[in-house]
């Protein structure tokens, strides 16, 4: 198997065509979207509906319902009102559950994809965090609310006006159909305009979200150079743009919300005109039905129920647009991240070294360009097993050609053939000069990179890189806690910490960025035989400025 990293000229990513609408889809289809329950509610309320306006229509004419009618009727009209009140509850609570689902699903792929992103992505890290967090979250209304209220619409009305037709009136039920039709045209109208809208409320939040993650980390830079007033008001021009896009969002919602009304009204307002001139005989045309004061009463109780869907479909609709602006903000996250790797097994976790084969590393012409910075064309053949040092002035590109060689930012010219024979249960292992931590102990970091290893060899291993003291010296030896800045350590048991933690995992290809910098003379002899002695079984690729380090190394890739 061989791993190639190339330019984005040689090798496009390809990024999947998917519509926001049919990823939304997917994803309610992969998380069982409980579609057939919600019709079986659905109908069942319309059914209560319809026995609600039946005993409300028989308690309204006297001489229909007399002594024992009446109180079976109000009994009725009573069990009608719970077994509605009692299937709305339900249905939340089916619709809740789907949509707490469908957002870990899609919050777990965002996570991944978020954390396979290289190193030189562009994008800030408070943007990436607003989509794990608060755009995967804004897709809760359009699962509880919307889908539910869309699958509604489109059947719920029909099964009303068949109800109509056949317990009351044909002819009003026919009215009613007929005015569904410019009740559609309006709100596709009002649809469109509303989708551009919360897209462009959407991205406008979410550009305030990341500038006030960022300035929060960026705090003591910007109160280091006195520039506060600059970013207090380019956070209020921010939010100021947020609060226009979100008044432009509800805008086109209630003049949809009014024009759903007047059609909703005019069309109960024909219903009513057409009982009304019916029961008194004046209908200026003849109609295939003789209709009967109770038969008049159903269909006018029944008329609100029509339009009562699209009611609740209008006030939803709004979820479906912040629904589908995440996900077109998603879309292209979850496309970059490729397939999502399997993670390690505590088997391959536990591969003995001797079972690790050592990769050889082509580097052809390959051009960096982190940032404003131009590096290369830089071309090296390093063989297998062997200890290569990437030597160079600060700033000449060390540290990007090793991320280049993990895969973590991609050249812009040229490329890099990492050649991983097959079966290998490890790829690399990495430590770099500002290492991360997990909040946990010092062997909870330690096992981080390789969870089948025991306690007693991840404590070898840190007596091994000169943690000794470190341990000594903390009460709790290795279940000290740290954060994830590793608070408490110094600059040299940080790095000691993330190099043990880098050589406890079992790999073909070993990562090092300044592993002896901040390092007295006998330690940085005890690391340097330590990276000799694993060759040829790995090939060990280091960046640093150590003399002694390069003099070690089998050889010497100078930057700069």
């Amino acid at each position: 198997m061989t791993l190639v990293q190339t330019s984005p000229a040689s090798n496009p990513y390809g990024v999947a065509g998917a519509t926001p609408g049919s990823r939304l889809s997917a994803l309610a289809r992969e998380t069982a979207a409980p579609s057939l329950s919600l019709i079986a509610l659905m109908g069942l309320d319309a059914l209560a509906a319809s026995g609600f306006a039946v005993a409300l229509a028989g308690l309204l004419i006297d001489h229909a319902w007399r002594g024992e009618s009446r109180r079976i009727g109000l009994v009725a009209l009573g069990a009608a009102l719970a077994l509605r009140a009692a299937l709305t509850l339900a249905r939340s609570r089916l619709c809740a559950r789907h949509a707490a689902r469908a957002r870990a699903a899609l919050r777990d792929r965002v996570l991944r994809a978020l954390l396979e992103r290289g190193r030189g992505a562009p994008e800030a890290v408070g943007a990436a965090l607003t989509a794990a967090i608060e755009e995967v979250e804004s897709l809760d209304g359009y699962y509880s609310r919307y889908r539910p209220a869309a699958l509604e619409a489109r059947l719920t009305p029909l099964l009303v006006i068949a109800l109509i037709a056949l317990a009351a009136s044909p002819i009003a039920a026919a009215i009613l159909l007929a005015t569904l039709v410019p009740l559609g045209a309006v709100l596709a109208l009002a649809g469109g305009a509303a989708r551009l809208a919360a897209d462009a409320q959407f991205a406008a939040l979410s550009r305030l979200s990341g500038r006030l993650a960022d300035r929060v980390r960026a705090l003591p830079a910007i109160l280091a150079f006195a520039a506060e007033r600059q970013e207090t008001e380019a956070v209020a021009r921010a939010a100021r743009e947020v609060s226009a896009r979100t008044l432009a969002v509800l805008r086109i919602a209630l003049i949809s919300a009014a024009g759903l009304e007047l059609f909703g009204a005019l069309a109960v307002a024909l219903v009513a005109v057409y009982c009304g001139f019916s029961l008194l005989g004046i209908l200026p045309f003849k109609v295939p039905e003789t209709l009967e004061f109770r038969h008049a009463m159903i269909a006018l109780i029944l008329a609100p129920e029509v339009y009562a869907p699209f009611r609740r479909l209008a006030g939803a609709y709004h979820e479906r647009q912040m629904g589908e602006a995440a996900m077109a903000r998603l879309g292209p996250r979850l496309d970059a991240a490729g397939p999502v790797m399997a993670e390690p097994t505590v088997a391959e976790a536990e591969t003995p070294r001797d079972a690790i084969m050592a990769p050889g590393i082509g580097v052809e012409a390959v051009v960096l360009t982190p940032g404003e910075t131009r590096i290369g064309p830089i071309s090296a053949r390093i063989p297998p097993g062997a200890l290569a040092v990437i030597a160079g002035p600060t700033g000449s590109g060390k540290t990007a050609l090793l991320l280049a060689l993990m895969g973590e930012i991609a050249p812009a010219e040229g490329a890099v053939h990492v050649d991983l024979p097959d079966g290998v249960a490890g790829s690399l292992t990495w430590a770099g000069q500002t290492p991360a931590f997990l909040p946990g102990s010092i062997l909870d970091n330690l096992r981080a990179a390789a969870p089948g290893v025991t306690a007693e060899a991840a404590a070898d291993m840190a007596l091994r890189v000169g943690l000794a003291p470190a341990l000594a010296a903390r009460q709790a030896g290795m279940d000290a806690w740290l954060d994830e800045r590793g608070s408490g350590l110094s600059g040299g048991e940080r790095r000691r910490l993330a190099l043990a933690r880098a050589l406890l995992r079992p790999a073909g290809l070993v990562l090092l960025d300044e592993p002896t910098a901040d390092l007295d003379a006998e330690s940085e002899a005890r690391i340097i035989a330590m990276l000799r002695a694993l060759t040829p079984a790995q090939t060990v690729v280091v960046a640093t400025h150590a003399a002694r380090l390069i003099q070690c190394a089998d050889l010497v890739v100078r930057l700069g």
